[in-house]
């Protein structure tokens, strides 16, 4: 088992997650919207000191890449890097969508859902073997139950055939699973352009 620190600050909980050996420390706060900046370091501090793990003992870091909130987001990934720079180690990036599909058992195809606001979803869709045969997309709900899967996501959603998982208990086998199959950078994953740059198109 590697030693990592790993945190998801995707969405509107909080999730770090520090691994030393065979001990193993996750904090997952539910409510954390707007106040990730302020609570994530003191997070950090707490897992690796009752897991008894030093930044420069980690063989890497990772962090989720979203999609999910914006902000979310870039403290997490930034935080990451600073980490990684500062012990010169590498980094592990996990999708939103990855995050959900490699905790999911299921013996047939299935989609991941993702709360975008205003009715809209980020989507993508899995063989049963976790292999993903829809690429992340932006759809509306009618448009994610056409496809008559059946849905997982880590929110409360009104979607047929959905089931909810807590993000918490799937980051762990989630980072591992990623790290056994290359995993990817530490890269924000923007399935579509924030409010803040879709305004300045419209105005311009």
């Amino acid at each position: 088992m590697p030693d990592f620190l790993a945190v998801d600050t995707s969405s509107k909980y909080l999730t770090v997650l520090a691994v030393k050996g065979q001990r193993t420390i996750l904090h997952h706060l539910e409510e954390c919207a707007m106040r990730h900046s302020v609570m994530l370091m003191d997070e950090i501090d707490r897992a690796l000191g009752e897991a008894g793990l030093s930044p420069d003992e980690c063989d890497f870091f990772a962090a989720v890449t979203g999609p999910g909130s914006f902000t979310g987001i870039r403290i997490g990934l930034s935080t990451i890097k600073g980490f990684c720079l500062a012990m010169q180690k590498p980094g592990l990036g996990v999708t939103s969508f990855d995050l959900i599909a490699y905790n999911v058992a299921e013996n047939a195809p299935f989609g991941v859902a993702i709360d975008a606001m205003h009715g809209n979803y980020y989507f993508a869709a899995y063989n049963a073997d976790g292999a993903q045969f829809i690429s992340p997309c932006y759809l509306s709900g009618g448009q994610v139950e056409s496809y008559g899967l059946s849905l997982y996501g880590f929110e409360d959603l009104p979607l047929k055939n959905y089931k909810k998982l807590n993000a918490g208990d799937c980051l762990q086998r989630a980072v591992l699973t990623a790290l056994a199959n290359g995993g990817s950078g530490l890269h924000a994953l923007y399935v579509r352009k924030s409010q803040a740059e879709e305004a300045r198109v419209d105005h311009s």
